[in-house]
């Protein structure tokens, strides 16, 4: 009887719950500030509405991802910004862009005047790129990186689960080695007596 109570006890300890968490980002992009929202079992949030608040909490404006998640937000005031959508069912993704990496790619940054800056003489032959081909080569760079960030936060997921179960089968085998011992007493007080 006491090995059904048991039984029936350890059936109705609640499992862990296989939940994911929001992923959002933001990081420059050119003179924009860029970002990705979704979750961390690869789910991307296409087409959310996006607010974009100011530290005082004033709205600077707004934007929406597109297909994959991304989207981009031109800032005109050099202030923290944060961005805020919600994906529904709790899922409230929040993230902000310091002030400092706002004036930065808005070009209103100071520079360090401790770092001395050396001219260096434009290549010659017509070898320079231009303003149109930086932009692209950073374009290309950002759509090969998103993929490998999503992959980086479902890596992490995955590790973190693993960790997890890895804990939760640990106490199990302990629990198990704890019924064999006391299995073993048993048998041995019942053949002594």
């Amino acid at each position: 009887m006491k090995r059904v109570v048991l039984v029936l006890t350890l059936c109705a300890l609640p499992l862990p719950a296989l939940a994911h968490k929001v992923i959002a980002s933001v990081f420059p992009s050119g003179s924009a500030i860029e970002g990705e929202i979704g979750l961390s079992n690869g789910e991307m949030a296409p087409d959310l509405p996006v607010q974009v608040f100011g530290p005082d909490g004033t709205l600077l404006g707004e934007t929406v991802t597109d297909e994959d998640g991304f989207f981009l937000f031109q800032p005109t005031q050099p202030v923290a910004h944060t961005f805020r959508a919600d994906l529904g069912a709790g899922h409230v993704a929040d993230v902000t862009m310091s002030a400092e990496d706002v004036a930065r790619l808005m070009g209103k940054a100071p520079t360090p005047a401790a770092v001395p800056v050396q001219a260096v003489a434009p290549a010659t032959g017509g070898n320079a790129l231009s303003d149109a081909d930086r932009a692209e080569i950073a374009r290309i760079v950002r759509d090969e990186m998103r993929p490998l960030r999503r992959e980086i936060a479902a890596y992490r997921e995955k590790n973190d689960l693993q960790t997890i179960l890895g804990g939760i089968g640990y106490i199990l085998g302990l629990f198990g080695l704890g019924f064999y011992i006391a299995a073993r007493r048993q048998l041995k007080s019942r053949d002594a007596a």
